[in-house]
């Protein structure tokens, strides 16, 4: 007879998902309600406003998606692009082309901006892909991109989309809750997020907001809406305000709950604080890690201190050590994509998982790891300098 399923106790520090706070598990656990159930549907409007908060908007069509990031990305892209409309996409890493994918899928025509992976996305040749292209829709692109630990300028983007008359759609999966982000401020018009990563929720939510434009733009479609499930103007009749919803599906109840918990979790922290914390954290981290010879793939002044691609030191197999590291210190780390199979390490610092006793126990987890193997690395200075960086 097969038996309950207890997973083990581990440390979450790869790309995601990110370590749950003991308070949002406690939250799963709480009675389950019904979807319509009048005191969920106050609960619903604390998740709008919250959301409204972490986004940095005061639009009303921002809620979670019942589904994955992915989902998120989907409604986004499904909503606002018809056959035959041209979408400048960037890629600089594993994200932008599945936003080139789902392009392709709605009818789209995709215009694609590449940058060299571990390299932000370049303002000039988005500029220079305007020019050479009449009647763009919209602007695509990663803000944080998971794949490689790189922070793209996403209000300057925001900037050159707008004085085009483009609409804009951003990846905030890893930003949200961790690095800056200003929705409203910055001129995004499609936004898109995940809970696994910086808001330390279990996976299975995806935050989205759209602009005024946007909506517009939704009610106006030529074509109806390939995706039912997906349809904003539908789900608009559950997420809207007040009292009064229209079934549309029946809502992940208890996810809710643990996601409710981790924004209030975000708000009593402040928004501004979690930026710094995480940036703290990263500052610590790095120190460690170059002290023990351990480098970066991207420039520190566009890397993410969530997310971290450092290079697998020379003869090295990356694989073994994440499964050393799994095996005796229940320590994840993450592996490198595509290109950079083999090569880098992803390093998560994300929520709840970013914190001194974490940076600490990877650092030496890992040197012992590295130095057991006979690596090249230089011992017994990583945890100074990590504690150097805490001192001051």
């Amino acid at each position: 007879m097969t038996k309950s399923f207890y997973p083990p106790l581990r440390t979450l520090m790869g790309p995601g998902p990110s370590d749950v706070s003991p308070r949002v598990l406690a939250a799963l656990s709480r009675p389950t309600i019904g979807h319509l159930d009048p005191e969920f549907i106050r609960m619903m409007d604390e998740v709008k406003e919250m959301l409204q908060y972490a986004f940095k908007t005061s639009s009303p069509l921002t809620m979670p998606i019942s589904a994955p990031g992915s989902a998120g990305m989907e409604a986004c892209f499904v909503n606002l692009v018809e056959p035959g409309d041209k979408v400048i996409v960037c890629q600089n890493g594993v994200f932008g082309g599945r936003m080139k994918e789902n392009v392709e899928r709605f009818g789209g025509i995709a215009i694609m901006v590449e940058d060299e992976w571990g390299t932000p996305v370049d303002p000039a040749k988005v500029e220079a892909a305007f020019a050479a292209n009449s009647d763009v829709k919209l602007l695509a692109f990663v803000h944080a991109e998971t794949s490689t630990g790189v922070l793209s300028d996403a209000k300057s983007l925001c900037q050159i989309a707008q004085n085009n008359g483009a609409l804009t759609i951003v990846d905030t999966v890893t930003s949200l809750g961790g690095s800056e982000l200003d929705v409203e401020g910055w001129g995004i018009d499609a936004v898109y997020s995940g809970t696994q990563k910086c808001l330390s929720c279990p996976p299975g939510i995806s935050p989205v907001s759209f602009s005024q434009r946007a909506v517009e733009v939704i009610e106006q479609r030529e074509s109806k809406t390939p995706s039912w499930f997906l349809d904003q103007k539908l789900v608009m009749g559950y997420w809207g305000g007040g009292a009064k919803r229209a079934y549309h599906h029946t809502a992940p109840v208890n996810s809710l709950y643990a996601f409710h918990e981790s924004l209030v979790m975000l708000e009593e922290e402040g928004l501004e604080n979690a930026w710094a914390r995480h940036q703290f954290h990263h500052s610590a981290l790095r120190a460690g890690l170059e002290a023990m010879g351990i480098g970066f793939l991207v420039e520190e002044a566009y890397r993410l201190p969530q997310l971290n691609s450092v290079f697998v030191p020379e003869g090295v197999d990356e694989a073994e050590v994440r499964s050393k590291l799994l095996a005796n210190y229940n320590l994840e780390i993450g592996a490198g994509l595509g290109a950079l199979a083999g090569k880098v390490w992803r390093i998560g610092l994300m929520g709840s998982a970013c914190n001194k006793q974490n940076v600490l126990l990877c650092l030496s987890a890992l040197e012992n790891t590295l130095s057991a193997m006979g690596a090249n690395i230089t011992k017994d200075r990583a945890i100074a300098a990590a504690e150097a960086v805490y001192s001051s």
